[in-house]
């Protein structure tokens, strides 16, 4: 079984993260909390401040307080003491404030940014085309909304601000140690420039398989998804063995992704911690030398008040900032392969936000209308029963209304789901209002194809689809499926009660309408059986009914939506004979003076229908009553008495 997509021992995808991501998200998050992330910065700003005082302080102390104590008794620099104490002591206080303010804001701001992806997520899916969710694994889909937005969390809440707090140290404690010494300054960036290289070459090579990870993550849950979807079919064909199979060969590649991503990501580390002891050994003995030494001392501090030696002053809070220095490098370098990691996965949030949602260029729209004493159609305010087609002519600004009868009319129609592979061909034919038209034919043969591109699931690729003398390209796609009743051969039936689910056909319906629609689909019988009726919770797609019983409150849900025409995608394929022939006398009775297409395999259910098409590799190749097809002796014929035969 292999997953769509699913590339064993896929290369790193390229481009997995797109060109101005991070920019995009920042604009993002500033476009909700644009206030919030000022007084972050602040807080930032003042909490990296905070980090450094203790160095600058210890150079005060030593050179003005320590020194001169030991010189001249420490009663002289009491004052000094004091005063170097309530300003070190005001400014962690001050840090400490802005540390708890910056961590209580950034949680908002994470929980915030998380809630408004998936708020826009799952509007925009809402407007994606059904192609959209044929081409990609429902697996991936919901990775994005818990994976990806997992990353995402991990990029605002942590990394970003990581990475902005230890360059903003960085910054400021290279600004401090140019104005301490510009000799042992320049030894610190010796060994910046090495850390550099070890962050571009072991960092990258994180970041690269971090983003592997996350691809590699999503396609197997995807398998996941598939295979906790179709359990039964893989219990009843013994498939268990294979699926293990093909399971671990996904697993493999995952462990292999995350595996290369971590110890990348873990050896990092301690190689900057050792250059950062090295760095601090150096700078140690650099700066014992120019003690030793006497060399004036290089630094913008000593250039203003005048070149002297070097002091123990300088000395040791350098070496302090150079401590401090290296760990925000490290700090920064650990970020790379999350903040890698955390821009595959906004790539992607993005990239279903970007999507191209369904195009609806119709203007016609459905209205409720009423007859005028003349038998003139206006339009009315309130549900009357009666509906119209609001037609708006742009070239003279008037509006005409037609009666929705349910005539629908395909004209030499062709259609293929990719150009280069046509699935229907020169496909005409008409039905009445009223009329009952059945499809039958081999699987594959475009049948349920038809359907799609009546409800525009699909736009035809050539010819004309005209539903009451209007070109459906025309219909607004929202009104066109109003008009629609479907049921399908795969029911879904959504958390809820047995009532809402009906209710789903026509969210305005009253309780009284959906018992009716029950009623006429002979479910009525085995919902009162239930234990609390049609008020019954149903979860997990209605897994405590039998699915003939589904199928009927699918049959119930298209009844109470009260459409003039209606679809049925092998509607009767779940029921056994017994229930078929109750359900089949509330579908006479559903769709009496009502336009149906009928497609089934069972061929007595076509039987009474007005017009049977016959359809093989995408074209009509016979079409006529049951008897006159009979009579002719063809293909449907042989379906027909073959099919009988094997009863």
């Amino acid at each position: 079984m292999k997953q769509p997509g699913a590339k064993r021992g896929m290369p790193i995808p390229k481009g997995a993260i797109k060109k101005g991501t991070m920019k995009r998200l920042l604009k993002y998050v500033f476009k909700y909390y644009k206030k919030h992330l000022i007084v972050v910065f602040i807080c930032l700003i003042l909490s990296a401040a905070g980090g450094l005082v203790s160095s600058v302080f210890m150079q005060q102390n030593i050179d003005k307080v320590i020194t001169p104590g030991v010189q001249n008794g420490f009663d002289s620099v009491k004052g000094v003491l004091v005063k170097n104490l309530v300003i070190m002591g005001s400014v962690y206080l001050i840090a400490l404030v802005s540390t708890f303010l910056y961590n209580r804001i950034m949680a908002t701001v994470t929980q915030g940014v998380l809630y408004h992806f998936r708020k826009d997520m799952f509007e925009k899916m809402q407007t994606l085309p059904i192609k959209y969710f044929d081409t990609h694994a429902h697996g991936e889909i919901m990775s994005t909304y818990t994976n990806d937005t997992d990353a995402v969390r991990q990029l605002v809440g942590q990394s970003i601000p990581t990475l902005f707090s230890s360059t903003l140290t960085l910054v400021v404690a290279v600004s401090v140690m140019l104005t301490y010494s510009f000799i042992m300054t320049g030894v610190f960036f010796l060994c910046v420039i090495l850390m550099a290289f070890a962050v571009k070459k072991i960092g990258g090579r994180s970041g690269r398989f971090m983003v592997a990870q996350q691809r590699s993550l999503a396609i197997e849950e995807g398998f996941v998804e598939e295979m906790m979807k179709g359990q039964k079919v893989v219990k009843v064909f013994t498939h268990e063995e294979a699926a293990k199979h093909d399971f671990d060969k996904l697993n493999e590649q995952l462990y292999s992704d995350a595996r290369n991503a971590h110890i990348f990501g873990n050896i990092l580390g301690p190689i900057l911690g050792n250059i950062g002891n090295f760095t601090y050994v150096l700078l140690a003995i650099c700066g014992g030398l120019l003690l030793v030494s006497g060399i004036p001392n290089l630094g913008f501090s000593s250039i203003a008040a005048g070149l002297q030696p070097i002091t123990l002053g300088f000395v040791i809070p350098f070496l302090g900032m150079s401590r401090r220095s290296t760990q925000a490098v490290n700090e920064m370098s650990h970020q790379v392969s999350m903040i890698a990691m955390g821009l595959a996965g906004t790539s992607r949030v993005f990239a279903l936000m970007d999507e191209q949602p369904e195009q609806d260029e119709g203007y016609v729209t459905l209205v409720n209308a009423e007859k005028d004493e003349n038998g003139n159609i206006t339009e009315a305010e309130k549900h009357t029963g009666l509906w119209a087609w609001r037609h708006y002519h742009k070239a003279d600004g008037t509006v005409t209304y037609t009666e929705l009868k349910g005539d629908i009319v395909l004209d030499q129609v062709d259609f293929g789901y990719v150009p280069e592979k046509q699935v229907l061909t020169d496909v005409t034919l008409y039905a009445r209002p009223g009329q009952k038209i059945a499809f039958v034919g081999a699987t594959g043969a475009g049948k349920t194809t038809i359907t799609n591109l009546i409800n525009r699931f699909y736009d035809i690729a050539d010819g004309k689809i005209r539903y009451d003398g209007i070109n459906i390209n025309k219909i607004s796609k929202k009104d066109l499926r109003r008009s629609l009743g479907i049921v399908l051969q795969d029911t879904n039936l959504f958390t809820g009660t047995v009532m809402e689910n009906i209710r789903y056909g026509r969210l305005d319906a009253t309780d009284e309408e959906c018992i009716a629609a029950a009623e006429l689909a002979n479910a009525d019988d085995f919902i009162r059986r239930l234990p609390d009726g049609y008020n019954t919770m149903l979860t997990n797609n209605g897994a405590n009914l039998s699915q003939g019983q589904r199928q009927l409150l699918s049959i119930a849900r298209a009844a109470v939506a009260d459409a003039p025409a209606m679809i049925l995608d092998e509607a009767t394929s779940s029921i056994d004979t017994r229930t078929e022939a109750l359900v089949n006398d509330g579908m006479d009775k559903l769709m009496k003076g009502r336009t149906v297409f009928v497609i089934a395999h069972r061929l007595s259910t076509v039987r009474n229908s007005d017009a049977i098409m016959v359809l093989d590799h995408g074209r009509i190749i016979e079409r006529g009553t049951h008897e006159q097809l009979i009579e002719q002796k063809g293909v449907y014929y042989q379906l027909y008495t073959g099919a009988f035969e094997l009863e």
